[in-house]
């Protein structure tokens, strides 16, 4: 046997190569060969992408970049990878964070995992050991196809293709066009159904589930998700039931809880309890939904979706896997990519709400969540549930899910919004340097190749540099457009601008550094606009610095309003309007919901910097500490940004505000805790007590003896602080 395969399949725990891996062997993995592997759930996918890995480390002396769609499976995959290989010298890296920076230690590493996202931004900062890289592994690449993150995954592996040309390894469960995808990839392909757990794929109406393999199972309730993980813990196995709201999924795992605390011993009980405590108190101030969520815990079941903290949806991740939690109800999301597999997967909801009303859930995702279904090493066979409300539905899910093919992937990229930042980064990256050059890339692109017609790119590309130009982020033939210094500079191109050959473009400094920064240049615009009209005001302030980064592309959707939320908007209006920067939209405008509900965002971050805690935050605002979280990143790298532009302008007298505001909001902290917060172990709960107890600055605390720190903060942080001063 070949000692990396070898190698791989002892460190999985096998003795044998699978149908699907035994493929991709004969069909030249270990040759230097591109694969496409498109093959169910558990069908074995990621031993392939191990071989390929270790084969282009060991013996090539190459590169392996390791592209995922989440940062969750990232950090999974990198656990993962790093027990199994390091012990034969494989140094594994996670690169997941900070969007402007080039990594630089990443140079000193054989396997990188890494999102398709951060993965950009590195091509971008210009890493000197993009040449060393032999193989890029795009996991779920049937999301291509997807709007938000498809349209990088199509830039990253485009350029890769052109800057050092790796052979490409790409796996996904759900490809009806896989074909196509491989010939743009210049790709071999295999193609197996081979799955070591046997799925029945199943559809219940009117009290019957029929399945594919045939089998027959009688419903005797009237309530048929409650009796199905009834009888799936009867069997002693575990389920996920998936619905389409967030809501949903609380309100269902409350009402399962009931079924499954019954079925459960005393020892289970109190582990749960443990669990339970520990899931309630992830965030500083228990909400509602955290005293929800507890509640459920404790009885076996739990609900999953973005909403929760991130702490929080991985207790419950891991819980699942160890057996201990008996029943997940997720939002579709939790289909894309985590190893988190249940011996029977039910689908309650097969439509969801869209922008014109109720709408079926794509095969794709449908595929998904049924993937889910049978655990390797733990079931022989696995089963996928859909719940039909009507006689129609039930027909079109057995013609669709049931026996049809899932949907051709598709690019996204050939859209404006999309283009603009990737345009502006081809050009500072100098791959690009004329609009026929930027043109030949796009051509290499998936989009180009299944559409097989650049006319309508082309002008896209020429709006989009005409835009660029007029904001000063690039230059054509040495000259900037005079917009910048215009009232009205935004988009506004001159139509003789979009006609003819742009000849030479560059990136200038400030184009450039928009780039690496990862922003839309339509929201640096407006970042460089509100930042100009702040010094002309002499007026940034923590309200309008917070609601400028707010009205932002990369803020939106902006928080959702509530009828009694309007008051409290019109009053920040009275008190705040005159001072917020950019155009304040009239009512009948286009954007005015947008701008509103922007608004309420710069509220909900004013008031988490005034120390509210995430429970009313809840309450008041009807924002989760999950959405709070996640938004606060957001922020948080808007906030970043804003600081390097106001360098890149010369603003210094600004940049005191935004990186107080910066560290304000990133702990939830008045300013007057600013000092105390610069302590290693110090956030907003003990600054606060901290405070309270008379320590104002760090000379207080260099003064105080250890023991009256102690009393406050606790033996190990009291000591922590000493060690630090």
């Amino acid at each position: 046997m070949d000692d990396v395969v070898e190698k791989v399949l002892h460190a999985s725990g096998f003795g044998s190569l699978n149908p699907v891996q035994q493929s991709a062997l004969d069909s030249g993995l270990l040759r230097g060969r591109s694969l496409v592997v498109a093959a169910p759930t558990a069908s074995g996918k990621t031993l392939v992408a191990e071989m390929a890995a270790l084969d282009t480390i060991m013996r090539r002396g190459k590169k392996v970049v390791y592209i995922v769609p989440l940062k969750a499976l990232a950090s999974e995959k990198y656990e993962d990878f790093r027990e199994k290989y390091e012990k034969f010298g494989l140094r594994v890296a996670l690169s997941i964070g900070d969007l402007d920076s080039t990594d630089p230690w990443l140079a000193n590493y054989d396997l990188i995992i890494a999102t398709s996202e951060k993965m950009d931004s590195l091509l971008r900062h210009g890493i000197v050991w993009a040449h060393e890289i032999g193989l890029v592994v795009a996991d779920e690449i049937h999301l291509l196809n997807d709007p938000g993150r498809g349209p990088t995954l199509d830039i990253v592996l485009t350029k890769l293709r052109q800057t050092s040309n790796p052979c490409i390894l790409g796996l996904s469960a759900t490809i009806s066009n896989y074909k196509e995808l491989a010939e743009w990839l210049d790709a071999g392909v295999i193609k197996s159904d081979y799955r070591p757990v046997k799925l029945y794929r199943g559809l219940h109406f009117d009290g019957d589930v029929s399945f594919v393999p045939e089998r027959k199972l009688e419903l005797r309730s009237n309530n048929p998700l409650e009796e199905l993980v009834s009888d799936t813990l009867e069997k002693d196995k575990q389920a996920l039931v998936f619905v389409s709201t967030r809501k949903s999924t609380e309100v269902v795992a409350e009402n399962l809880g009931k079924a499954t605390e019954n079925m459960l011993d005393a020892e289970r009980l109190k582990r749960l309890s443990g669990l339970s405590e520990e899931v309630l108190h992830v965030v500083g101030h228990p909400t509602r939904q955290c005293e929800q969520l507890a509640k459920c815990v404790k009885k076996g079941s739990a609900f999953h979706h973005a909403g929760l903290a991130a702490k929080q949806r991985k207790l419950i991740e891991d819980s699942f896997r160890q057996g201990l939690i008996k029943v997940v109800t997720a939002t579709p999301t939790l289909a894309f990519g985590l190893n988190l597999p249940a011996y029977r997967v039910i689908v309650r909801d097969l439509k969801r709400f869209a922008s014109f009303g109720m709408e079926y859930i794509p095969v794709l995702e449908i595929q998904q969540m049924q993937g889910r279904a049978g655990r390797p090493r733990y079931d022989d066979e696995g089963e996928a549930i859909l719940l039909a409300k009507s006689k129609s539905e039930a027909k079109y899910a057995w013609d669709r899910y049931i026996n049809g093919d899932s949907e051709k992937i598709t690019s996204k990229l050939g859209v404006e919004p999309v283009l603009r930042t990737h345009v502006l980064a081809l050009i500072a990256s100098g791959v690009t340097p004329t609009r026929k050059e930027l043109l030949d890339f796009f051509s290499k692109t998936f989009y180009a190749f299944h559409y097989k017609e650049m006319s309508e790119l082309d002008a896209i590309l020429g709006r989009v540099i005409a835009m660029l130009r007029d904001f000063g982020f690039i230059s054509v033939n040495g000259e900037v457009s005079e917009a910048r210094d215009s009232e009205n500079s935004g988009f506004q191109p001159a139509s003789s601008m979009i006609e003819h050959d742009f000849g030479e473009l560059r990136a200038t400094k400030i184009g450039k550094r928009i780039s690496e920064l990862y922003l839309d240049p339509l929201t640096a615009n407006e970042l460089i606009k509100g930042l100009q009209e702040a010094k002309k005001k002499n007026c940034l302030e923590t309200f309008n610095l917070l609601h400028m980064v707010s009205n932002t592309v990369e803020m939106r959707p902006p928080v959702s309003l509530r009828k009694r939320d309007h008051e409290l908007i019109n009053e920040t209006m009275n008190r705040h309007g005159n001072r917020l920067l950019g155009r304040i939209p009239n009512e009948w405008d286009i954007e005015y919901d947008d701008f509103i509900r922007s608004v309420k965002t710069a509220i909900v971050f004013d008031a988490w910097a005034m120390e509210m805690g995430e429970d009313r935050i809840l309450e008041e605002f009807g924002v989760t500490p999950g959405e709070l979280r996640a938004r606060l990143s957001n922020l948080d790298w808007l906030l970043y940004s804003s600081g390097e532009i106001a360098l890149l302008l010369g603003f210094m007298d600004m940049l005191g505000q935004i990186r107080k505001t910066r560290i304000r909001t990133k702990y939830g902290i008045r300013e007057e805790l600013l000092p105390l917060v610069k302590l290693k172990g110090i956030g907003r709960i003990r600054a606060r007590m901290l405070w309270n107890a008379g320590f104002r600055k760090i000379a207080d605390l260099r003064k105080a003896s250890l023991q009256r720190v102690e009393k406050i903060v606790g033996k190990k942080i009291a000591e922590s602080i000493k060690q630090q001063l």
